[in-house]
């Protein structure tokens, strides 16, 4: 992509995801991911209704006037975002293609983390560690992660998540908040194997791991079309389908329902969060019902 090209895709990045982030998701992502406790900030005249227990005494006995302490919550984040690149991400029937859905999402998150003076890092995935960004601060810091996610060119197609979640668990020491970014396609977890659960289980012991599930609705349901070629973007296999048949449809959908109770199930028991958004509905409520219910508990 020409450089100009790029910076004006850039820009119009920036500026619809720092808006949302400004207006709609920096109080909501605050309050869903707490920092580490609670530090001394300053003392203050006492207010009727305050606290007793926050009264500072030596002040209160030097000033001879009651005085109370006041907190600040330790800030000071980690937030990580895991990328799958793979070639499924080149897909979408509606609106637009995941890839670009995942770019918005992991845009809207980075603003609203700095706005939280939080660190951002990035990990760009296939079936093997694409690139890795170590975690910093700063809108310039944000704006390279953003160009990469629009003009990075993977060496692989496929997908493996278990392994970039083992990259992901060995990298990164300190806890942080991990946000996993992907469509979920991965044979490990289509035919059930242990792998990715177990990868999952260790990385959700160690850091704060969200799953973002992004998916189009052509992945669950098939229209009357006739006689269809299908391709796996990642293999390059290709399927021919009687999509005019209503069993075929049927099929088509129970095996895609299947999958994705499977993955629930997985998270459910890893004690991951997970919002599933579509490629054609806006991101906005599905982030706010996954903020709102983190920040009840």
């Amino acid at each position: 992509m020409e450089t100009t090209e790029l910076l004006k895709k850039v820009r119009k990045i920036e500026i619809k995801t720092r808006g949302l982030s400004n207006q709609i998701f920096s109080g909501e992502y605050h309050a869903a991911f707490k920092g580490k406790g609670m530090a001394f900030s300053e003392v203050r005249e006492y207010i009727p209704g305050d606290d007793i227990r926050a009264i500072d005494w030596n002040v209160t006995a030097r000033l001879n006037h009651p005085f109370v302490k006041v907190f600040e919550e330790e800030r000071e984040l980690c937030v990580m975002f895991l990328i799958d690149m793979s070639a499924s991400g080149n897909f979408g029937t509606q609106k637009q293609f995941k890839r670009d859905l995942i770019t918005e999402l992991c845009a809207v998150l980075a603003f609203s983390a700095i706005t939280n003076n939080d660190k951002i890092g990035v990990v760009f995935f296939t079936d093997t560690i694409e690139k890795f960004i170590p975690p910093k601060k700063g809108k310039s810091h944000i704006l390279r992660i953003i160009r990469e996610l629009i003009n990075f060119a993977p060496a692989s197609k496929n997908t493996d998540i278990s392994q970039a979640l083992r990259y992901f668990t060995n990298v990164i020491k300190k806890r942080s908040i991990a946000f996993v970014i992907s469509d979920f396609i991965d044979s490990k977890i289509q035919n059930q194997n242990k792998v990715f659960e177990d990868a999952l289980k260790i990385a959700s012991k160690k850091h704060d791991l969200v799953a973002l599930r992004i998916y189009d609705e052509r992945e669950f349901y098939l229209p009357d079309m006739g006689l269809i070629t299908l391709a796996d973007a990642e293999t390059g296999n290709l399927t021919q389908v009687d999509s005019s048949s209503k069993q075929i449809r049927k099929q088509y959908e129970m095996f895609a329902r299947k999958n994705e109770t499977n993955l629930q199930n997985i998270f459910n028991k890893c004690g991951v969060d997970c919002a599933s958004i579509r490629t054609d509905q806006n991101y906005v409520q599905p982030l706010i019902k996954l903020f709102k219910k983190r920040e009840k508990r």
